[in-house]
């Protein structure tokens, strides 16, 4: 056997050895078929926040004047007006920049049941009193605002409630956002002596503005 073929069996039984010694390794590991993993899966769900409002609510829908306090000359009935409430559920960033809020009354004619003649609405005063302000001191009531009976006071308050004239306010609403605030108001109807008796009955409508 010359040189060259015995060179060509050596390198085939090296390669043979290295092939048999691969045949003979061990596997890699695998998992048994009990095995199991688990991961834990989280989420944080915020609470849904409706948008806040400001709205306004009255605790009844009406009220009965009585006599009291009548003089010679002028007749005078007499009530409270039912608590208003001021309700702001919003948050300051809720709240346009700048922005205030007013509630403003005013009173149709008194018709007569009978047949009487009207009583017009510039017979009927009220004076507003804050119930509750809050602390910020930015929630305030209106004037008074007396009747064309009265003896003049303060300009332009002679003149009833014939037009919008103010029961609350507030200066800021965003500082005084999140919050409830609540008045009333004493009413007096002044009519002269010779009105005519029977049942009279007026709408008062209390709005409210931002």
């Amino acid at each position: 056997m010359n040189a060259y073929l015995r060179r060509q069996m050596f390198a085939a039984g090296a390669v043979g050895a290295v092939l048999a010694g691969a045949a003979v390794l061990p596997s890699p590991a695998m998992a048994e078929p009990d095995d199991d993993a688990s991961v834990r899966v989280t989420v944080d769900i915020d609470e849904i926040r409706e948008p806040g409002v400001l709205a306004l609510s009255i605790a009844g829908d009406a009220v009965a004047l009585s006599e009291d306090g009548s003089t010679l000359l002028v007749r005078q009935f007499v009530g409270t007006l039912p608590t208003v409430t001021v309700t702001d559920t919003r948050v300051a960033d809720e709240v346009p920049d700048g922005a205030s809020w007013a509630v403003l009354g005013s009173a149709t004619a008194f018709a007569g049941n009978s047949g009487q003649a009207p009583i017009t609405a510039d017979h009927l005063g009220w004076k507003p009193r804050l119930l509750d302000g809050g602390e910020t001191g930015l929630v305030t009531e209106g004037e008074e605002v007396v009747t064309t009976l009265d003896e003049a006071t303060l300009p332009g308050n002679n003149v009833g409630l014939v037009d919008q004239e103010l029961l609350v306010s507030a200066f800021d609403s965003g500082a005084v956002a999140s919050d409830s605030y609540s008045v009333n108001a004493d009413l007096y109807l002044r009519t002269p002596a010779e009105v005519a008796a029977g049942e009279y009955s007026s709408t008062l409508t209390l709005s409210l503005f931002e």
